[in-house]
């Protein structure tokens, strides 16, 4: 009996082989952005562009936010996502909760947009921690974003007090026109690009 030819067929490539984009379909979910509950007197806007090396906007990231709350507690409030009754899917926050968490995918201009609440204590500079997930990136890149009146305590906190001038004001906020409006853009290479983290 003859062997059996075994014959070579291409496989298709897997999720994990590929570079993306998938996070449109099934990472975002309502209110993703909506880190401060509804109508917060002290809630903040933060807002920005997402840019490739070449200075174009990226249409198709995501953002991923976490924080402290004003009061240094990082406990946030994990029950507050509320599902649809009939699918079962995400039916958006239940607007009382300040959860510490947001998930913001970009639109087709590459702009993205959360409410928060300022981050408070523990750090001596409070901070936003940012996750980036887009087209191109094998692994995900981490950030931060400090708000303008936070960065002033720089000297005294780890990461901004070792970077210099130029480097540093990549992870730092600009006021906008507006009280309570900020804006963060990240560049993932290039020219500014944004300082990106790696954890050990």
């Amino acid at each position: 009996m003859p062997a059996r030819q075994l014959t070579q067929q291409p496989l298709s490539p897997t999720p994990s082989h590929t570079v993306g984009p998938f996070y449109g379909y099934a990472l975002p979910f309502p209110g993703g952005g909506d880190l401060a509950p509804t109508g917060h007197a002290d809630a903040i806007t933060l807002h920005g562009y997402v840019y490739d090396g070449a200075g174009a906007p990226v249409p198709d990231a995501l953002i991923e936010l976490w924080q402290a709350g004003p009061d240094g507690s990082l406990s946030g409030a994990p029950g507050s996502m509320r599902r649809d009754p009939v699918t079962g899917g995400h039916a958006g926050r239940n607007g009382v909760d300040f959860t510490g968490f947001g998930r913001v995918p970009t639109d087709a201009d590459g702009h993205w947009t959360a409410r928060t609440l300022p981050p408070g204590a523990p750090s001596p500079a409070p901070y936003i921690s940012v996750c980036v997930h887009a087209r191109g990136l094998l692994h995900h890149l981490f950030t931060r974003v400090y708000l303008p009146e936070n960065a002033a305590a720089g000297a005294a906190d780890p990461l901004l007090a070792t970077l210099p001038p130029a480097r540093r004001e990549t992870l730092v906020a600009t006021a906008g026109p507006h009280p309570g409006t900020y804006r963060f853009d990240i560049r993932l290479q290039g020219e500014g690009e944004t300082v990106f983290l790696e954890f050990r």
